[in-house]
């Protein structure tokens, strides 16, 4: 049976004039039919806003993606906006490709105008990084970027940025999330129509000359430029925008970089929401890259990458001796990492106040990389908004440091000042650059990546991301977190631990998160971390092995993080 508190909920929903009829006829559907554990999904609880916002499937109800759910996480925003008293408040909005998006991002404008503050809205889509640099040329208070990243073609959803570009961390997401709850009556929230927005100037659209300017900004931090337009026509890139945002900003940087041998899948090229070639759009994911791989193989590409819908995630794929190798997260952060400290240091410019940011369940390797080269290193918790937070931290108390680079083990990177969020445009541009530079040697990544652990050292990161959906998916997750937190035992598969860190309690000067560390007397570690956009519970798993050959290490590591990887699973399923 349905929560009695979530049928007069529907109830009240499908009754209520203020939604449209369509709305309203969806819940009365369910309602008649008696579909008592979907009215229960979507009445349960109102949309939370996560570590990236808020993400749910499309539909009608309080806990799914829809007008009046966009409304009032907007109308939410604008009351913290209207607290800080500033003259003239503006808000900045982008949108990628997914269905409804520029609908929403529109309806979103129109309660920042009923609100009396200016929603500057770009005329089409574009990714992330363009959505963060908006906000910080425009001097905005706030932005927000209508996309559910890679999530399936169902949902949609809403990410809140701040002021400095990033996305928004406390105490002002909190504030949001308060003035959220606080509105109980949808006909509450205040609402300019768009079109008599734009004719007060309430509403306006963003200048072509900002993503002129963002394309200028980023083409300034290769490494280097020269190289890639002497000899950027000598690699052969095949792209992939996964049907998102990405086609025409990522087309562009490369371009301006040099790259002219540059193959698009054409099948994939156009923005779709529907995502009709892939099961998802997470170029993580070497499902999502096959196309790509395919084409590879047809024009001999040198390599393969690929961006997700809002086009902040970067996917990269080689073929070596005939076999298809899919780079990790952490092994592209590795590359760019290690290329971009040893030519700057060629250059002469590294200096002893140079920093990367990373959090910390993204390799441990970058700590040893970046040391050697004098350069430090600063982990935060899970999220480029934690990551971007200590950049604008650094900043504000010790402007004479100078950043380098930010990444993250989930594919998200940035190697510029101009924008507060992983930035998938400027990654390609950077990944192509890499890769010309090992051709150039002779080298494709692979060797490139050996090459660096035979200095370093071996390490190999894996992921066990677990789905648990709805209310009794909350619940396991819990359960899980829960056992882990109270674990007792002195060891795991005979390594032994050497210490179990909560992060709960809000440890090492971070802030309180739901992670649990595990760090074994070898040197491995293991974090369990629910994701905070999406129904998941994800296990870190990073080996380190220091003794033996290099092929001796790499079967070493394989084998202990396959049974971590078990271990893990069959704990979790008994939860």
């Amino acid at each position: 049976m349905t929560d009695k508190t979530s049928m007069e909920k529907a109830k009240s929903w499908a009754q209520n004039s203020y939604f449209s009829s369509e709305s309203r006829a969806e819940i009365q559907a369910l309602i008649d039919s008696n579909d008592t554990k979907e009215i229960n999904e979507r009445f349960y609880k109102d949309l939370e806003f996560g570590t990236g916002g808020m993400r749910s499937i499309r539909g009608a109800g309080i806990n799914r993606i829809n007008v009046y759910t966009i409304r009032k996480a907007t109308q939410a925003l604008c009351t913290e906006v209207l607290a800080q008293k500033s003259n003239n408040p503006s808000i900045c909005i982008s949108y990628d490709s997914r269905i409804m998006s520029i609908e929403l991002a529109k309806v979103a404008a129109e309660v920042m105008a009923g609100n009396g503050i200016k929603a500057y809205i770009y005329k089409h889509l574009n990714p992330v990084a363009l959505l963060s640099f908006a906000v910080r040329e425009h001097k905005s208070m706030a932005g927000v970027m209508v996309t559910a990243s890679h999530n399936p073609p169902e949902y949609n959803g809403y990410k809140v940025f701040w002021s400095d570009g990033a996305q928004v961390t406390p105490p002002n997401d909190q504030n949001i999330i308060n003035n959220y709850y606080a509105i109980t009556d949808f006909s509450a929230v205040k609402v300019v129509p768009f079109e008599d927005g734009l004719k007060n100037n309430l509403i306006a659209w963003i200048d072509d000359s900002v993503e002129e300017k963002y394309y200028a900004a980023i083409l300034s931090k290769m490494v280097n430029p020269e190289m890639c337009h002497k000899d950027g026509g000598k690699l052969k890139v095949v792209y992939t925008p996964i049907h998102g945002a990405g086609l025409v900003p990522c087309s562009r940087a490369l371009k301006d970089l040099g790259f002219t041998d540059v193959h698009i899948v054409a099948e994939q090229a156009q923005p779709d929401g529907r995502f009709p070639t892939v099961k998802s759009p997470n170029p993580e994911n070497p499902s999502a890259l096959k196309m790509a791989v395919d084409l590879m193989d047809k024009v001999g590409g040198d390599i393969v990458m690929g961006s997700d819908p809002d086009t902040d995630r970067l996917g990269v794929a080689v073929k070596v001796k005939g076999v298809v190798h899919y780079l990790t997260g952490n092994q592209i952060g590795i590359l760019k990492v290690h290329y971009m400290l040893s030519e700057m240091k060629k250059k002469g410019k590294l200096s002893g106040e140079n920093y990367i940011v990373k959090t910390v369940v993204t390799t441990p390797l970058l700590d040893t990389i970046a040391h050697s080269y004098g350069v430090e290193v600063f982990n935060t918790l899970t999220g480029f908004k934690w990551i971007c937070g200590k950049m604008n931290e650094l900043e504000r108390t010790q402007p004479q440091k100078k950043f380098i680079f930010a990444t993250e083990e989930s594919f998200g990177y940035l190697c510029h000042t101009f924008a507060r969020d992983k930035d998938g445009v400027s990654s390609v541009s950077q990944m192509a650059e890499v890769a010309l530079f090992y051709k150039l040697q002779g080298m494709n990544l692979l060797d490139a990546l050996d090459k660096i652990y035979e200095e370093f050292g071996f390490s190999r990161e894996d992921l066990l991301s677990l789905d648990y959906f709805g209310i009794e998916g909350q619940e396991k997750i819990s359960r899980i977190m829960a056992n882990f937190r109270n674990f007792s035992e002195k060891s795991i598969l005979g390594s032994g631990i050497k210490q179990i860190k909560d992060y709960s309690q809000g440890i090492e000067g971070l802030p309180k998160s739901n992670v649990i560390g595990f760090f074994f007397d070898n040197g491995n570690q293991v974090y369990l971390r629910p994701s905070g956009t999406e129904p998941k519970i994800k296990f870190y798993i990073m080996i380190q092995e220091k003794d033996g050959s290099l092929a001796d290490k790499k079967a070493n590591a394989e084998k202990r993080a396959t049974q971590f990887l078990d271990y893990f699973k069959t704990a979790s399923e008994k939860a």
